[in-house]
């Protein structure tokens, strides 16, 4: 099984950057062993179950409960029949690139 997640999660209080609150979320994926991608709107993570994918929303959203009101965002694509679907995803669209894209 294979469930691609897409979130974002920031604290809305104070004002300037969110990128040492984005940090400590990145550091907190990177730690579980889980593939992941960050990107510049967003972080896209894999796991095995959706369990395990809603337990690092958890895992986020405790490390921003402190500063107050904390606003996120999250998308899923869940397949049971499909492992390593970050990587998959991405070869299918670039495979049918190269079938277009000819010199």
């Amino acid at each position: 099984m294979s469930v691609l997640m897409e979130f974002s999660m920031f604290p809305l209080e104070g004002t300037g950057s969110k990128s040492a609150d984005v940090a400590r979320i990145v550091q907190m994926i990177h730690e579980s062993g889980y593939s992941y991608k960050l990107t510049p709107m967003s972080t896209v993570v894999e796991t095995p179950t959706m369990p395990e994918a809603l337990k690092l929303i958890e895992n986020a959203y405790a490390l921003l409960e402190a500063s107050g009101r904390v606003y996120a965002c999250l998308k899923f694509d869940i397949r049971p029949n499909r492992e390593d679907g970050m990587h998959q995803k991405i070869e299918s669209v670039q495979n049918k690139l190269d079938a277009l894209i000819t010199i």
